[in-house]
């Protein structure tokens, strides 16, 4: 049974506080130029509220899920993710009490081989279970623009058992229904 990928740019499917920006991707011969975050984008930038603070990126090899049995989660911090080079799967679910998408698993594809439909930047709540793999078949590059400066103590990490997020179909969220969904390298 195929996997329920969420529309990135459908908002009605989203997790409770997820926000997505459709970046413009200009290209000519030489190659591309994308903005990735801007002061003036008041939807993902607010000095008070969404601060800028640091980019970090990560170079990830093809087919790795970043902590492959848990999720990450932050208690104060959103993250906001792009894709640099290269696909991947980010994987969120809300065990928010009382949000209104309580329980509810998202799964972004983003990347280049989504054409511009896969050139966003995802914005991933605090609160909010979140992590991701590398499509199989190259590495891929994020970059993360966070809210907060890295603080140890805002982050954990919950294992996939105890978060007990399922899809829709009622299976267990793992990587590897992920991986099997996306095909052989």
């Amino acid at each position: 049974m195929p996997l329920p990928y969420t529309d990135p740019f459908e908002p009605a499917g989203h997790i409770n506080g997820i926000r997505v920006r459709r970046l413009q991707v200009n290209a000519d011969n030489r190659g591309n130029l994308v903005e990735t975050l801007k002061s003036d984008w008041d939807d993902f930038y607010d000095a008070e509220r969404m601060p800028f603070t640091q980019n970090y990126y990560s170079f990830t090899r093809s087919g790795v899920a970043r902590d492959e049995d848990r999720w990450h989660i932050h208690q104060h911090q959103r993250d906001r993710f792009v894709v640099i080079d290269g696909d991947l799967v980010v994987g969120v679910h809300d065990p928010r009490p009382g949000s209104a998408t309580e329980g509810a698993v998202n799964l972004f594809r983003m990347g280049a081989a989504q054409g511009p439909d896969g050139q966003y930047t995802l914005m991933i709540p605090q609160l909010v279970h979140h992590g991701f793999v590398v499509v199989p078949g190259a590495p891929a590059i994020l970059t993360n623009f966070p809210t907060r400066l890295h603080d140890p103590g805002d982050e954990g990490r919950v294992p996939f058992a105890e978060a007990a997020a399922t899809l829709p179909d009622g299976r267990p969220f793992t990587w590897e229904l992920i991986r099997r969904d996306l095909g052989p390298a």
